[in-house]
Formats: C-alpha cells, structure tokens, sequence
C-alpha cells in the first residue's frame, strides 16, 4: 500500500498558505478548516508546514506578539516530505522517527496531497481488518 492510495481514497486537495501570511490568519485557517497543520506555500514550492506544535512553541517563546508574526518566521523547516511511491509502512516509520504528525506529498517538486498519521494508521487498520476477515471466512469455509 503506498501514499498514492491514500491520496486517491481521502482526496488530493490541499489547503496551504502563503510564506507571507500572518500567524492570525493560519490559526483561523486551522481552526475553520479543523485541521492540525498547513503546508506554507512559497509560489509553487512548499517552503515549510505550519502545525499547532508551532503555535504552542511560539507562544511559550513570544506570546501573544506571534500573532503577528509571519508564517514562514515561526513554521517548521526544511519540511519533511514523501512522493506518492512510498509505502504506508516507510512513510509511518518515517513519521515516527522524526515526530511529525503530517506529510506534504510532493511529485516533481509540486505538491500534490497532504497525509496525516491518522491518515496512515486508518489505512493500517482497515487493511489489517479485511486480511481478518479473509482469514476467518477461509476457515469457516474449509
């Protein structure tokens, strides 16, 4: 299973904003899209990813003066990113290694989807299920 069959169940839209955002409007961005992170876009490179672990970081560092601050002074970079040929599997260890809880997929330099580790155990789960039940109709039918 790789992260292009991710993509294709969940979607390849991706909201992002732009490197020169203000960190007010990423948060109203999280919070209306209920979502945990946002790639930050610097034209059609993904310059950096924008998470909540940015806004707790910033706010025991700066306070409430992160608010307006740039996105691209408080996101994390360099961001870590997968193509859509990596495995579940890679891409969980991957996330796990490095403690990042979302993914920009990226092909040719373009992104193109984003996963999260929910993303990535949800699949983990719903294969390992199936693979369940194929074992026990297999005995039933034996």
């Amino acid at each position: 299973m790789t992260i292009s069959a991710i993509l294709d169940t969940k979607g390849k839209a991706v909201v992002s904003i732009a490197v020169g955002a203000r960190v007010s409007d990423a948060l109203a961005l999280l919070a209306g899209r209920r979502i945990g992170a946002v790639p930050v876009m610097d034209g059609d490179r993904v310059a950096g990813i924008f998470s909540e672990r940015d806004v707790i970081e910033g706010l025991q560092r700066d306070g409430a003066a992160i608010l307006d601050k740039r996105v691209d002074d408080v996101m994390t970079s360099p961001v870590i990113t997968v193509t859509g040929e990596v495995s579940v599997l890679s891409a969980l260890a991957m996330m796990t290694q490095q403690r990042v809880r979302h993914l920009p997929v990226v092909e040719q330099g373009r992104l193109i989807g984003i996963v999260s580790i929910g993303d990535l155990v949800k699949m983990r789960i719903d294969r390992i299920e199936q693979e369940a039940r194929a074992m026990r109709d297999y005995i039933q039918s034996a």
